[in-house]
């Protein structure tokens, strides 16, 4: 292992052609009490994020700021953007997954399961078929604090599949103890799924599983991609390479396709989510507790990741 400044440590040569070590780690906006979610809009030039107990999404334009980009957020979590470019949201005091059309109509996408309420919708990518795909958990309706305390209604925490042009909603992932953050590789035949288990339980799981995508939309597999420590695995992307970079209790932890430890991006708070975005993708928006931050790296994020 290696260390360049204080925020990049190598334990891969690989990890030197996907960092800049001389670009600083950038303090962007601080003041949120769980940041989260982050999404880059290219055709705007700018970042929303979530900042989940106070119930608020958040935008940061470049050499403008930050202002609140949507007060009364429902809680929200997770964020992507569909293939027409609107905001895809996990919602979780609606329980929900919605669409923001693009004059600012909300759509619900998804919020119960064969006629039972989701528990909360945490995390959530768009396949390039259109299809949306998302974890539910049960972390906002266990306190009032990122949502309202409820109990569940279904009878695990799943991975859903949403078809959104005909409403099929299915379950393909059931053998999760808190599934959370997830990633397709840049071909779309593998799908990544987190399990921060441990949050709750010492002897839960805190990994990162691959799955391989059929055809016809269905999982198949599951194993563990990698164990994530200190800390959990939350949010996470993947680059233009196929490497994937997850959040961690330490910061940002990268792996390589093969599933080895390329290196880490040290960040002074516990990260929850990050994303590729700037105009070349190469910047790397990172969540972290109460703090926006910035860093360029040597990779672009796989399109649409």
């Amino acid at each position: 292992m290696s260390l360049v400044g204080d925020h990049l440590e190598y334990h891969d040569r690989r990890f030197y052609d996907l960092t800049v070590p001389i670009a600083p780690l950038e303090t962007l906006f601080t003041g949120c009490r769980w940041a989260e979610g982050p999404v880059w809009f290219a055709d705007g030039g700018y970042l929303v994020w979530s900042d989940i107990p106070n119930n608020r999404l958040l935008r940061w334009v470049p050499d403008l700021g930050v202002g609140v980009f949507r007060a009364n957020s429902n809680y929200a979590n997770g964020n992507t953007r569909d293939r027409e470019g609107r905001l895809v949201s996990c919602e979780h005091g609606g329980r929900r997954v919605t669409r923001t059309e693009h004059d600012g109509r909300i759509t619900v996408l998804a919020d119960r399961f064969e006629g039972k309420r989701l528990n909360s919708p945490n995390d959530v990518v768009v396949k390039s078929d259109g299809t949306v795909w998302f974890t539910d958990p049960t972390y906002g309706i266990l306190s009032d604090y990122e949502g309202y305390k409820a109990e569940p209604e279904l009878a695990g925490c799943y991975v859903f599949r949403l078809d959104p042009a005909t409403g099929d909603l299915g379950v393909v992932a059931e053998d999760f103890a808190k599934p959370n953050g997830l990633a397709f590789s840049p071909d779309e035949r593998t799908l990544y799924v987190a399990d921060s288990g441990v949050s709750h339980d010492p002897q839960g799981p805190h990994h990162i599983r691959a799955f391989t995508v059929g055809d016809d939309g269905r999982l198949s597999g599951g194993r563990v991609f990698a164990e994530i420590s200190p800390g959990v695995p939350d949010g996470f992307r993947v680059d233009g390479q196929g490497n994937v970079w997850t959040s961690a209790r330490d910061g940002v932890q990268c792996f390589a396709p093969d599933g080895a430890l390329l290196g880490k991006v040290r960040i002074p708070q516990m990260v929850s989510n990050l994303t590729f975005g700037g105009p070349r993708r190469n910047t790397l928006f990172i969540t972290a507790t109460s703090t926006l931050y910035g860093l360029s790296v040597g990779v672009a994020g796989a399109a649409r990741a």
